[in-house]
């Protein structure tokens, strides 16, 4: 089977044949994939050009449609399939997220939040037009995807048999759910690993969570960081985030950093800047709450 080919190589590239291959029209597959592996970038535009090569299997040029976590999360998602195709988001990718949309009638691959596919399942439970649903980050198992499924798996058995049905989990354990669906293959995959080095520095007496942040950028970034670096901080939450924010805008080294908060209930502008490139070479921090944990690909 001939599959597009890409620029760079990702570890679930030499599956894409097998992943094709088990969602045939009315199939089911179940994949895991750890973080880096590619499944987001690399399963929907493998299945669209099977589609597109073959229109006479089952449902022809249909629609995918792809599930994530979040806004954020399906925006970035968009993004980065439309730049494998060297195009625009909104041509034959897209997304609809809360409040914002960008599809045309060219769109194939449609990235939108659980919340928004159960709306469009519940006034349309035969999926007219669509060829198939990939869940996506299924490991986070919220509660409007595992309906989501539950609703999709009673729908496609009487109203859409030809649908196509994937979930893709980074870390899930698979075996529960594949005998829940009997009829799924499935499918892992290896991940993209790089080296860790771990240090551990413990609070001063008196010392607050942002001094304490500001000294570990000085202490293990500062003069070792490249042009363009980005650090990703992990704090509890908005609170903490802003204290960071402002401790370190009164820093004069860091009057030359990107500085970028991210966290859920920030506009999507916002949440975009904090993973797009850093726009300096000095670097850029990220101060993050757990919705960076997954679902995200921060540049740099």
């Amino acid at each position: 089977m001939s599959l597009p080919r890409w620029a760079e190589t990702l570890p679930i590239d030499p599956l894409l044949g097998r992943i094709v291959a088990a969602l045939p029209a009315g199939g089911t597959l179940l994949l895991q994939a750890p973080p880096g592996a590619g499944k987001t970038t690399r399963v929907a535009l493998a299945l669209l050009e099977h589609l597109d090569r073959f229109p006479n299997e089952g449902d022809g040029a249909g629609l995918i449609l792809m599930l994530e976590p979040r806004r954020l999360a399906a925006k970035a998602a968009a993004e980065r399939l439309a730049a494998n195709l060297g195009e625009t988001v909104g041509e034959r990718v897209g997304y609809r997220v809360r409040l914002e949309q960008r599809v045309s009638a060219a769109t194939r691959i449609e990235v939108l939040t659980d919340g928004l596919f159960l709306r469009r399942l519940q006034g349309d439970p035969a999926l007219e037009g669509v060829a198939c649903v990939l869940f996506d980050e299924f490991h986070e198992r919220r509660a409007e995807a595992d309906l989501a499924l539950a609703l999709l798996r009673e729908a496609r058995s009487v109203l859409a048999p030809q649908l196509r049905l994937g979930v893709m989990s980074a870390t899930l354990n698979l075996q529960p759910l594949a005998a829940q669906l009997p009829e799924a293959a499935v499918i892992t995959s290896e991940g993209r690993c790089y080296p860790v080095a771990i240090s551990h520095q413990p609070p001063r007496e008196r010392e607050t969570l942002a001094r304490q942040v500001i000294r570990a950028l000085e202490q293990h970034w500062l003069s070792d960081r490249c042009a363009g670096d980005t650090v990703l901080v992990f704090l509890p939450g908005q609170r903490e985030i802003r204290q960071c924010q402002d401790a370190l805008e009164a820093c004069p080294w860091a009057t030359e950093l990107a500085i970028a908060p991210l966290h859920g209930h920030l506009p999507l502008a916002a949440q975009q800047r904090a993973i797009s490139p850093a726009p300096r070479a000095n670097g850029k921090v990220v101060l993050a709450t757990a919705i960076a944990e997954s679902s995200l690909t921060i540049e740099g």
